[in-house]
C-alpha cells in the first residue's frame, strides 16, 4: 500500500510546485535532505557502533550474568514456559537488556536469535507460543533507561540539551510496556 501512496505524494507535489513555480526549492530541499540524512546516518552509524561494541564486551564478562540474575524474578514471571537453564533464556535477557539501555540495532539480532530458538521449542509450529507472544509484546513496548538513539539523533540536530526527554521517556516506556504485558497476560488466558 505504501508502494502507491508515496509515489503519489511525489507526484502531486512536483506538480504542485510546476504550477507554482517553486520547481527550484523543490530541487534545493531534495539536496539539503540528502545531506541531513547521510550526516544522521553517520552520527547514528558511531553511536550504534560504541554501543554494539559495548554489548559485545558485556556479553563476554560477567555482567550479563548478574543483569540476568537481577532480571530472573521478572523473566519467571513473564516467560514461565521457559527453564532458567535454557540457552533461548540468555537469548531473550540479553534482548531486553539491550533495550532497556536503547540499543535497538543491537537487540534485533538478538532478539532474532531468541525467536528462532523459542521457535524449534515450539511444540505447535504454525502458531505462537505465549512466549513469543510475550518477546514481541515486550521488543515493541521496551523500556529504555538510555534511550541512545533518540540523543544522538537529537545532539546531531543541534539541541541544546539533547537528554531533556530522558524522564519522559522513563514515563513513556514504562506505561507502554506495563500496559501492554498486562493485556498480553489477560488475552493468553482467554486464548
Amino acid at each position: 500500500m505504501l508502494n502507491i501512496i508515496w509515489p503519489f505524494f511525489l507526484i502531486i507535489s512536483f506538480i504542485y510546485a510546476i504550477f507554482n513555480g517553486r520547481v527550484s526549492e523543490v530541487n534545493n530541499s531534495i539536496f539539503e535532505s540528502t545531506k541531513l540524512a547521510v550526516d544522521l546516518s553517520i552520527s547514528l552509524l558511531g553511536t550504534i557502533c560504541l554501543w554494539n561494541g559495548i554489548m559485545q564486551i558485556a556479553s563476554k564478562t560477567s555482567i550479563v550474568k548478574h543483569l540476568t540474575k537481577i532480571l530472573n524474578p521478572i523473566m519467571k514471571r513473564l516467560f514461565p514456559e521457559i527453564k532458567k537453564e535454557d540457552k533461548v533464556h540468555e537469548e531473550i535477557t540479553m534482548n531486553i537488556i539491550a533495550n532497556i539501555m536503547g540499543l535497538g540495532n543491537a537487540a534485533t539480532p538478538l532478539g532474532l536469535k531468541a525467536m528462532k530458538s523459542m521457535q524449534k521449542q515450539n511444540k505447535e509450529k504454525d502458531k505462537l507460543s505465549n512466549s513469543m507472544a510475550m518477546f514481541i509484546v515486550l521488543n515493541t513496548a521496551s523500556i529504555q533507561i538510555i534511550p541512545t538513539t533518540v540523543i544522538a539523533i537529537r545532539s546531531s540536530l543541534g539541541s541544546n540539551n539533547p537528554t531533556a526527554m530522558i524522564i519522559p521517556v522513563w514515563i513513556v516506556t514504562i506505561c507502554a510496556a506495563g500496559s501492554a504485558i498486562l493485556v498480553a497476560k489477560i488475552l493468553m488466558k482467554r486464548f
